[in-house]
């Protein structure tokens, strides 16, 4: 049981990124709930419209692909409305190994460079707040700049997919600090779900020792409400800038949303600002004049 419960949200315009299933639905159920105008930004517009279906309030859906830059460039050019917060929400876990449709890994490009390109080129529109979704798998993640994208060292899946959620707590600070210097109100913040019971194992069916871990841990797991509460935590509460919010309870899993202190590599600034200049440099997206 949580005490938290998301305010009003009436009148404002929200984007939600990976918001057709999982803690992205459960979000943007409750967000819609609570009187915003929610924009699903999704992969698979099918898909996303039969969410929208199920949702009471005000929704739309948009095609959005963070995988393919062209997309997300197309998003944001279409985009032409106030955002009052935006939720950078999709990612995928522990696939394969995969490349996006401009060369990147795929736990990278998707998780991080989709989202920072995304959050770039939105910028000069956002007017309240942007929550990026991390992980605890963050804790055992490190950056390797030598080979962000797995090129000359044998993949791992899990290490690729820390690394990217490393990456998101990283970006917010970055975010925050250009932010700040720019004088700006936005607010950046991150968040984890803990132990939520969502589909994005779907990519082990093909490894049965993965597939089981999930299933077990699902089992354990809270639900996609649940995992959402951090989200909607750091989305609507009154928190700190660079605020990371997550579960309090059992082994920090589950449980009332609260701030949470990320891992010493992920408070590291110049690391912070080097992924920065590399990302724009990978994206060729920068930091807008505010």
């Amino acid at each position: 049981m949580t005490t938290f419960s998301v305010p009003s949200q009436d009148g404002r315009t929200v984007v939600v990124t990976g918001a057709s299933s999982g803690i992205g639905l459960a979000a943007t159920r409750a967000l819609a709930a609570a009187g915003a105008h929610v924009v699903l930004a999704v992969r698979n517009p099918e898909k996303g419209r039969r969410a929208a279906a199920s949702l009471a309030g005000s929704t739309e859906v948009r095609v959005l692909d963070l995988a393919e830059l062209a997309s997300v460039r197309a998003f944001a050019a279409g985009f032409d409305r106030p955002i009052d917060l935006l939720v950078n929400n999709a990612g995928i876990m522990m696939p394969p190994l995969q490349r996006t449709a401009d060369g990147f890994e795929s736990q990278f490009g998707t998780n991080h460079l989709g989202h920072f390109a995304l959050t770039n080129l939105l910028l000069s529109q956002i007017r309240g707040r942007v929550v990026t979704v991390s992980s605890n798998g963050h804790r055992a993640g490190a950056v390797d700049f030598a080979d962000l994208n797995w090129e000359r060292r044998p993949y791992r899946p899990f290490p690729a997919y820390a690394q990217s959620k490393l990456a998101n707590l990283l970006f917010t600070a970055e975010l925050q600090r250009r932010l700040t210097d720019a004088g700006s109100p936005v607010i950046a913040t991150a968040a984890h779900p803990g132990l939520a019971a969502t589909n994005l194992g779907h990519s082990f069916s093909d490894r049965p020792g993965l597939s089981l871990m999930v299933r077990v841990s699902n089992r354990l797991a809270q639900s996609e409400d649940g995992g959402a509460l951090p989200t909607l935590f750091a989305a609507t509460a009154d928190v700190p800038r660079n605020a990371y919010a997550g579960p309090t309870g059992f082994l920090r899993s589950r449980g009332e949303p609260g701030l949470i202190t990320p891992s010493k590599a992920a408070r590291d600034a110049d690391v912070a600002r080097r992924l920065w200049t590399v990302s724009e440099d990978l994206t060729g997206v920068t930091f807008p004049a505010l």
